[in-house]
């Protein structure tokens, strides 16, 4: 029914009937043959177009509320997958996951790297030289005047003093090369041998005696009691001297098992004098020399034990 132009307002209905008589806004408010506007003389409901602008705002914003939370449901969702992810330690498959990633490498059990290990027993000490030189039995390395008293010059301090070699000798008769109470000194300590060499320079000799012993004990208390001295020992260039008169300076020392001893004096009839210090100096430098030689012998018989393999 629309709004006609000669009947009353309302139609036969009265004031209260539907004018549409489909509810307040008819079948359509805005399209069909009774629009809101339809009618000529018609006047807009304002009321029903305020309610029906107010419905659809609710509509809307239930429609946006509603968006929003799926939205927000959505985004927790990846949120939460992504630290379920990342707090993963790796031990799960891809097929309890659902997905394709890597299983992690398994471990070895024991992953234990070996150790060094060291020997719990110590090293033996190195061989003291001394040892070798102080006991017959340790003592093995070949001996003579040539091992003792090698070449035919001898050098010391920086080079300035030379000295020539004259003769050398042994003898297994200790006393035989003696003066005065040295001889009877020896042979009560079991002397077994003595070695002699004399070295010259600028009209001084030396003669040097080292005599072997059993042990050092036997050594040192020749020296303790020695007197007198070793003989001289002149030829091989060398003249007779500390002969007929002249004094001549005696030194007595021992290491090891050896005992050694020296006898300085000028080859012309000179004494040596308390003050003399070229004779003083030839002596010791002679004596110096076979205490080195000793010293030398133990070195290289310890050299040679501790380089020899285990037996």
């Amino acid at each position: 029914m629309s709004f006609g132009q000669g009947g009353p307002q309302w139609g036969s209905g009265g004031q209260n009937q539907d004018p549409y008589n489909q509810g307040p806004y008819g079948q359509d408010p805005y399209g069909g043959a009774r629009g809101q506007y339809g009618g000529d003389s018609g006047t807009p409901d304002w009321a029903a177009l305020a309610d029906a602008s107010a419905a659809r705002a609710r509509r809307k914003r239930w429609l946006m509320i509603g968006g929003g939370a799926l939205a927000t449901a959505l985004i927790a969702g990846i949120v939460a997958t992504a630290i379920v992810s990342s707090n993963n330690d790796g031990s799960d498959t891809a097929s309890d996951k659902g997905s394709t990633l890597p299983t992690a490498p398994t471990l070895p059990q024991d992953t234990t790297q070996p150790q060094p290990s060291f020997s719990s027993v110590e090293p033996l000490p190195p061989p003291n030289p001394k040892d070798f030189v102080s006991d017959r039995k340790k003592d093995t390395a070949p001996l003579s005047a040539e091992t003792l008293f090698p070449g035919t010059k001898l050098t010391m301090g920086d080079g300035d003093r030379v000295y020539t070699k004259g003769a050398t000798s042994r003898t297994g008769n200790c006393a035989s090369v003696t003066s005065g109470a040295l001889g009877p000194v020896l042979e009560t300590h079991g002397c077994e041998q003595v070695f002699r060499a004399t070295y010259l320079k600028d009209g001084i000799a030396v003669t040097v005696g080292i005599a072997t012993f059993e042990n050092e004990a036997k050594a040192k208390t020749v020296v303790q009691q020695a007197k007198g001295g070793i003989a001289p020992l002149p030829g091989a260039g060398v003249p007779t001297f500390c002969k007929g008169g002249p004094v001549c300076r005696n030194t007595y020392n021992s290491y090891g098992r050896y005992a050694y001893f020296t006898i300085t004096g000028y080859t012309k009839a000179k004494s040596v004098t308390t003050g003399d210090t070229k004779a003083y100096r030839s002596g010791d430098d002679i004596g110096e020399f076979a205490f080195r030689q000793i010293v030398r012998r133990g070195e290289a018989q310890a050299s040679a034990a501790a380089t020899a393999p285990a037996q």
